[in-house]
């Protein structure tokens, strides 16, 4: 359940009703908003409470929210969450889009990458060192070295890097790199134990829906990362698996503005994943922003005949910088930024 406080409520009224949750043996989740401050109860037995919660002072209402995920539930928290990566603002009204290759290769074409993304107007870059593959025996990553190298060449244009984590146990590496975004691929969206990690620390994590996930499968991950503590969560539809064999997944663009009912958390979308082709790309990309997509991961690579894994869906960096000027004219459309 959820406990709403009266507007201009003082910290003394707030941090009592913390202490009677705890005392109760519930954790509290506490939400400040510009007018109103809730606070989330989480724990069995949260029903039984009701009447004693209500009656304390500074509480306006005691709301019973029914769904299985509390802390990421748009009842919990009415306004949007806005996360901010190096004062680059992800959630708000601004589009972000975050470009860049699929692997990390080599320097010089991480330092091409790197150029082009800039030159584009993306501020953040992608690129993954470690790579989950369908075959054991295709490219797995340069792993710490690609880290190394994608830091390098992001550095040089002041470009945060989102990176994919595959194994809990390369967490202390991506944070000693001092990796802005974690990124949860589609096969770990339901890697409990990573993501139970993740929630401890303070770095935003992008978390993609899995192949076959549904809606609530996919709050429920993140979930278990909003309950270890870390709120800064992004979700990334990326395509679901259907029958349909004309495009490597199924882009469900209904799933934005359900997401975006359904929780208060940023929403961005893979449209190079879900296409599978560079020419799907754009119009996938466009149809995201209609929708209310708060961004896009987009895969650039400096020479795509060239990438080491999934060149079809990579873009020129011309192509980049072509699509970024439709985007924004289609933002600007929406009343919204890029």
């Amino acid at each position: 359940m959820i406990i709403i406080m009266r507007p201009k409520v003082n910290d003394a009224e707030v941090n009592a009703v913390i202490q009677k949750l705890e005392s109760l043996g519930l954790q509290a989740n506490v939400s400040r908003g510009v007018e109103r401050t809730v606070i989330g109860a989480i724990g069995e037995d949260r029903h039984l409470h009701q009447p004693v919660l209500k009656a304390m002072p500074g509480v306006s209402d005691v709301v019973p929210i029914v769904k299985p995920y509390k802390i990421v539930a748009r009842e919990s928290h009415p306004e949007n969450t806005v996360i901010d990566i190096n004062g680059i603002l992800l959630g708000g009204n601004t589009i972000q889009v975050i470009g860049g290759p699929c692997s990390v290769e080599t320097q010089p074409q991480m330092d091409l990458s790197a150029e082009g993304v800039a030159a584009a107007g993306c501020r953040l870059m992608r690129g993954g060192a470690f790579k989950p593959r369908t075959s054991p025996y295709a490219f797995q990553g340069a792993g710490l070295e690609g880290l190394s190298m994608f830091r390098q060449a992001a550095k040089a244009h002041n470009l945060p890097i989102v990176t994919e984590l595959m194994d809990v146990r390369m967490l202390d590496s991506f944070l000693e790199h001092g990796v802005e975004v974690i990124q949860v691929g589609t096969r770990n969206m339901q890697n409990f134990d990573l993501l139970k990690e993740l929630g401890k620390v303070h770095v935003p994590v992008i978390l993609k829906r899995g192949l076959c996930a549904t809606i609530s499968e996919w709050l429920m991950s993140a979930e278990y990362i909003a309950a270890g503590g870390n709120h800064q969560i992004i979700l990334c539809e990326r395509g679901v698996r259907s029958f349909e064999t004309a495009y490597r997944n199924m882009l469900d663009v209904t799933a934005i503005p359900v997401l975006k009912r359904e929780t208060h958390l940023p929403v961005i979308v893979d449209p190079s994943h879900a296409g599978g082709k560079a020419w799907l790309v754009p119009a996938l990309a466009k149809a995201a922003i209609a929708a209310g997509a708060d961004g896009l991961l987009v895969e650039m690579h400096p020479t795509p005949c060239e990438a080491w894994c999934d060149a079809d869906q990579a873009l020129t960096p011309t192509e980049l910088q072509t699509l970024m000027v439709e985007l924004r004219a289609l933002a600007n459309a929406m009343g919204r930024d890029l």
